[in-house]
């Protein structure tokens, strides 16, 4: 008898097994799974993991096929990160299985010490490998959440603002790097082309320091602001900014500069045809 024919001759007693002891470990889970979905989630692995045993060539645990579980672990994974499991929690849900795995084995096996010896090896083999795909889709699942979770709060950091018609701008709060850079731009782009804005603010004065990078970074989004037919101008450049950018020697090229946001306004009204004190009127 190998482990497939064990599973499917002792389902009934091993699942019922498998989830006392689901039971017995899930005592710090209330709140955040209910038993039905512990035994729900149990029948579905134990369901497939009889198919991926029964698909195996020669019996062995080097020939089965996960595939099937991978997609179970990927869909339980993600469940889990999403009610806060660690994953230590989300592995004990796999290693739980080995305790009636190998009752199972011992009560048939009692007498015959070269089959006992064999089964269990396999069992634990079996189990360790379910335990390990478990946590990998854990991480894999983590990891995901982790960087949909950044790209959001790049997203929230980067508030593209209209200040007047035709004009927007991009207050910048902290360090620059390819990842937010990118957001900025995709973000900025967006705006330019649902209000149809001529004019583009990039505030630096929150950025602390400009390196060559955040030079060559500030480059790319107004090449690419003017290629959407606007105009961009960059403000908060600090006389510390002006000369890190002088040392370094990076060229600006046309870009125009301010020293402030709103010096950089005056000079986006004035190229809009808005004279200063039809501003200063309008927003009486």
């Amino acid at each position: 008898m190998d482990l497939h024919e064990l599973f499917v001759a002792d389902k009934a007693a091993i699942r019922a097994g498998w989830v006392q002891e689901l039971q017995r470990s899930s005592g710090n889970l209330a709140g955040r799974v209910t038993q039905g979905e512990l035994m729900k989630r149990a029948d579905e692995m134990s369901e497939l993991l009889v198919q991926a045993l029964g698909a195996s060539r020669d019996g062995t645990i080097e020939s089965v096929d996960f595939a099937v579980l991978d997609r179970f672990f990927d869909e339980f994974a993600r469940d889990r990160v999403e009610q806060g499991f660690s994953s230590e929690e989300t592995a004990t849900f796999v290693f739980s299985l080995k305790r009636p795995l190998f009752q199972r084995i011992q009560e048939r096996f009692s007498n015959d010490a070269g089959q006992l010896a064999a089964l269990s090896w396999q069992a634990t083999e079996l189990v360790d490998r379910l335990g390990l795909r478990a946590v990998g889709a854990f991480q894999r699942m983590r990891e995901a959440v982790i960087e949909r979770q950044q790209h959001e709060l790049l997203e929230l950091s980067t508030p593209v603002v209209k200040l007047w018609k035709d004009v927007l701008a991009l207050p910048i709060i902290g360090t620059l790097d390819s990842n937010r850079t990118q957001i900025m731009m995709e973000t900025l782009l967006t705006r330019i082309a649902e209000t149809e804005a001529a004019i583009a603010i990039i505030d630096i004065t929150g950025v602390p320091t400009v390196d060559t990078l955040v030079a060559q970074h500030l480059i790319k989004t107004v090449t690419a602001i003017r290629l959407m037919g606007a105009d961009c101008i960059i403000s908060g450049v600090r006389p510390q900014i002006a000369q890190t950018i002088v040392h370094l020697g990076v060229d600006l090229g046309e870009v125009t500069t301010k020293a402030n946001l709103a010096d950089a306004l005056a000079l986006a009204l004035k190229r809009t045809g808005v004279r200063t004190s039809d501003a200063a009127g309008s927003t009486n």
